[in-house]
C-alpha cells in the first residue's frame, strides 16, 4: 500500500492532505522520514507527528438530512446534523455540503480516499437535486440556465427537466449554493432542494433524519 493511502485511511484525511504531511516530514514509517511515492508493509509502523497511526475500519453512512441543520460540529446557534447521528459515529466527516436550508442524501465517512473520489473536479461525480421554485420557469430561462448563466465565480451549467415550478437538477460541479446562485441570477427563489443522488449513491425510501449504513 502507498503510504499517502495508508495515512488517509488511518485519519480519514484525503490523500492530497496526506501528501502535504508527507512532504514536509511529519510521516515516519519505522522510524525514518517517509518520501512520496514509499510503499509499507502490514507490518511497517506508520507515524503522524510522531504518534502511532493504524487503519481504521472503514465506515460510511448516508443521512437524509433535513432542513434546518448544518453540515458541521459547531451550529454557532443553529441545530447540526450530529445532533441525528449517534455519539459513536461523530468521527466521520461530510463528503460535499447542504446548506441548511437544503434536505436530501449526504454522506459521511472516514474513508479519505472515497471522499476524494466523490469530491474532486477530475471524477465529475454527478448529482441530482429536485428542486421547487417561487414562479414558473420560463422557456427563454431554461435555455439560459442550460447553455450557461454568468455568477462572479464562473460559467453555471445545469441540468434540467420538469415544468412549471418542479425540477429534476443534474450537476457535476460542486460550487456553494451554485444552483440557489444561479436561479437567483434570473430573479427565482428556490423555495426546495432536496438532493436524491450523489454519484453512485441514491436516496430510496429513507425517512428524513434517518440513517443508512453502507
Amino acid at each position: 500500500m502507498r503510504i499517502n493511502q495508508f495515512v488517509a485511511q488511518a485519519t480519514g484525511l484525503s490523500r492530497r492532505k496526506a501528501d502535504e504531511l508527507i512532504k514536509i516530514g511529519s510521516v515516519k514509517v519505522n522510524g525514518e522520514i517517509a518520501n512520496i511515492g514509499d510503499t509499507i508493509e502490514k507490518e511497517s509502523l506508520v507515524t503522524l507527528r510522531d504518534k502511532k497511526i493504524s487503519l481504521k475500519h472503514s465506515r460510511t453512512i448516508l443521512l437524509n438530512k433535513p432542513v434546518g441543520y448544518v453540515c458541521s460540529r459547531d451550529g454557532q446557534g443553529s441545530k447540526t446534523i450530529y445532533e441525528l447521528i449517534p455519539k459513536k459515529y461523530h468521527d466521520l466527516k461530510p463528503i460535499g455540503r447542504l446548506d441548511k436550508d437544503s434536505s436530501g442524501l449526504l454522506l459521511l465517512s472516514n474513508d479519505g480516499e472515497l471522499a476524494q473520489k466523490l469530491t474532486h473536479p477530475k471524477y465529475q461525480k454527478s448529482k441530482v437535486y429536485l428542486i421547487r421554485l417561487n414562479k414558473p420557469l420560463l422557456n427563454n430561462d431554461m435555455q439560459l440556465i442550460k447553455s450557461g448563466v454568468m455568477l462572479s465565480d464562473g460559467l453555471s451549467k445545469l441540468s434540467l427537466k420538469g415544468n412549471g415550478k418542479d425540477w429534476q437538477i443534474t450537476m457535476r460541479e460542486g460550487r456553494n449554493r451554485q444552483i440557489r446562485r444561479t436561479f437567483n441570477k434570473l430573479n427565482y427563489e428556490v423555495t426546495k432542494l432536496h438532493r436524491i443522488q450523489f454519484g453512485s449513491y441514491k436516496l430510496l425510501n429513507q425517512n428524513v433524519g434517518s440513517l443508512s449504513f453502507l
